[in-house]
């Protein structure tokens, strides 16, 4: 996070978060509680090492960190907004339309693994033997959340998860302005405007999955799941950055699910703010995957070449 957006998200959260001082002691400062959360988001480190960082007590960390993440979350809430209009949706389309036309953002779960709960039996233990909650998200071709729900019990399954969630509900309601269905590159047939997300998903008019089972090489499935996966990546990137960036995701989170429900939605939130304001220092050039004008898929290790034919051309 650069100065200048450090300095913009303190001025936004100052006054949610500032104290006033006493006859006994002086108020932690603003910026010192704004640096103190973050620190522990990016780095993960316990509140007892915080402690002799920033010389203020783990038990006042413990009060600070959730207030500053209920503050930030307030004050950046409208980073993470669904298209209210066709339009809308279909500038989100056009960045996928190279990868997989008429889709509309890719969807997965990822589960955030915690300490168990106290007196939780096997409420949040999920199959891959942890205990988490899962942060489900739609994201957009420029690696952005438009939609997150976060704080289901890990044992449920992704498709769970999305069935009674927000957007499901939505879709079912028939509440989300999706552009009117046409016909794909080369065909006369309309076809709808869609999520994709993989095998763990129902199929419905607005949903995309893979044809599940083993295709010849080839073949007209085995070719429609490449090009799905190469879009539904996105979202899988996606997260590798959260994960990247926000290292208290390294290992499990000993806090309570609530808590750590708004610290993951801090970091989504920051997330889409950073990659707004400053996207080439949060994610530098190499970061992602990209598509070359011969619309073949350029990975971070083949920047060299690409740079180079780039400046050739």
């Amino acid at each position: 996070m650069s100065f200048v957006d450090f300095e913009y998200l303190l001025n936004k959260i100052s006054p949610l978060i500032s104290k006033q001082d006493t006859d006994f002691r002086d108020a932690i400062p603003a910026k010192y509680r704004l640096a103190i959360t973050l620190r522990f988001i990016a780095s993960g480190d316990s509140y007892k090492s915080l402690h002799y960082l920033f010389k203020v007590s783990p038990q006042i960390i413990s009060k600070v960190i959730p207030e500053v993440c209920n503050a930030i979350n307030q004050v950046l809430r409208d980073e993470i907004k669904m298209p209210s209009t066709k339009d809308a949706w279909i500038n989100i389309e056009k960045g996928y339309r190279r990868k997989f036309p008429h889709c509309l953002g890719s969807i997965d779960g990822k589960h955030i693994v915690i300490e168990n709960p106290p007196h939780s039996g096997t409420e949040y233990f999920n199959y891959k033997k942890t205990f988490s909650i899962v942060l489900l998200a739609l994201v957009d071709a420029n690696y952005k959340f438009i939609f997150a729900d976060i704080g289901c019990q890990g044992r449920i399954s992704d498709s769970g998860v999305f069935n009674n969630s927000l957007l499901w509900q939505k879709i079912s309601r028939n509440e989300i302005d999706f552009p009117t269905p046409c016909p794909l590159p080369g065909s006369n047939i309309d076809v709808p405007y869609v999520f994709i997300g993989d095998g763990a998903f129902a199929l419905s008019e607005h949903v995309m999955k893979p044809y599940p089972g083993q295709h010849n090489v080839g073949s007209p499935k085995r070719i429609f799941n490449q090009n799905l996966s190469k879009a539904r990546v996105v979202v899988e990137n996606t997260f590798g950055v959260l994960t990247s960036v926000f290292r208290i995701y390294r290992r499990p989170i000993d806090l309570d699910p609530s808590t750590v429900s708004h610290i993951t939605m801090t970091c989504v939130l920051i997330h889409n703010f950073l990659r707004k304001n400053s996207p080439e220092r949060y994610t530098p050039p190499g970061t992602f995957d990209v598509i070359d004008g011969n619309g073949q898929l350029i990975t971070p290790g083949s920047w060299r070449n690409y740079n180079s034919c780039y400046n050739a051309i």
